[in-house]
């Protein structure tokens, strides 16, 4: 009796239907991410204009920058696809099953990418749009082929692709960029190395095999445990600054409070189980997943700050 061997790119078929072709498509914009994206670009919006932004305005931002991400997202595919192949949580990656080509991701990521740059400068304003460029230069460039199998600190620089959308709502309501914008980048930057990090250390192994140096693939657990611990922290203390520069009203500062209390207590169990050799994947994950949800829960309370109560301090 043989055996079927696995689909590759050398052997997948010459022609796909519509819905799987646009699905492979659809794939490689990395959807997951977009959606994390987008529930930080609205709630800025609300809360730069201090109640509701200007409709074409906000769709504009919205799939603009929408666009921008899935484009990086496809650039990003394409320019990893030798890893990807490697490990098993990309393999089915559509550049590694050969639903779609190298030059056809190409130009899907170089077509998308000019026409998120076109809606946002129709749409927002020429500050909005370049920094939608600049984030999709930082995370093809500047992570992907600069940091990322190069140092252990890459998804700390590389993550700041991921604080882009924040300025873009901010500078597409305002046409400009103010303190409160800027802490919101921040808050972003330190929440993604206790997000990314429990992932890697549940896909230890996968990382080791691309030869990826992120941190749960080159540390000990210990060492992770300890820095996702501090940069928890640190998120939580910066998403407070926002009450002394006089934007926070009592709704923000009690969503970030309460929920930044209980990610933060999970990050410390995280490194207690580290500390005694008992750590298990779900209860990484755990923390992986509890860090999106704080995120989100962070910024529904600044979507509804606005409406809700006074700044507490002016």
């Amino acid at each position: 009796m043989t055996t079927t061997p696995s689909r590759t790119s050398a052997d997948a078929p010459a022609t796909l239907g519509f819905k799987r072709k646009a699905a492979a498509y659809w794939s490689l914009t990395k959807p997951r991410v977009i959606e994390l994206l987008l529930v930080t670009t609205l709630p800025t919006m609300f809360f730069a204009q201090r109640g509701l932004p200007d409709f074409w305005t906000a769709v504009a931002t919205m799939i603009g920058g929408a666009m921008a991400a899935g484009s990086a997202g496809a650039f990003n595919c394409y320019l990893d696809r030798d890893m990807d192949r490697l490990m098993n949580r990309t393999k089915k990656r559509p550049l590694v099953t050969g639903e779609v080509s190298p030059r056809e991701a190409l130009a899907f990521a170089a077509v998308l990418g000019a026409l998120a740059l076109g809606v946002l400068w129709v749409g927002t304003n020429p500050l909005a749009t370049a920094l939608g460029a600049a984030a999709i230069f930082f995370y093809v460039v500047v992570y992907t082929m600069l940091l990322k199998r190069r140092t252990e600190q890459n998804i700390i620089w590389g993550g700041i692709a991921g604080c882009f959308p924040v300025v873009i709502a901010w500078a597409a309501v305002r046409e400009t960029l103010e303190w409160p914008a800027l802490v919101l980048f921040v808050i972003i930057f330190l929440w993604t190395p206790p997000h990314y990090w429990p992932l890697s250390m549940k896909y230890r192994t996968d990382y080791q095999k691309a030869d990826v140096p992120m941190l749960g693939a080159v540390a000990t657990e210990n060492t992770v445990s300890v820095q996702v611990v501090l940069y928890a922290w640190a998120t939580v203390v910066c998403s407070l600054l926002l009450v002394p520069l006089g934007w926070a009203g009592i709704t923000y500062t009690a969503v970030a409070v309460v929920s930044g209390a209980w990610f933060v207590w999970e990050c410390h169990v995280l490194h207690r189980k580290a500390q005694q050799g008992s750590l298990k994947q779900k209860e990484a994950m755990k923390v992986f997943h509890l860090s999106i949800l704080y995120l989100t829960l962070l910024f529904v309370g600044l979507w509804l700050d606005p409406f809700i109560g006074q700044p507490l301090m002016s």
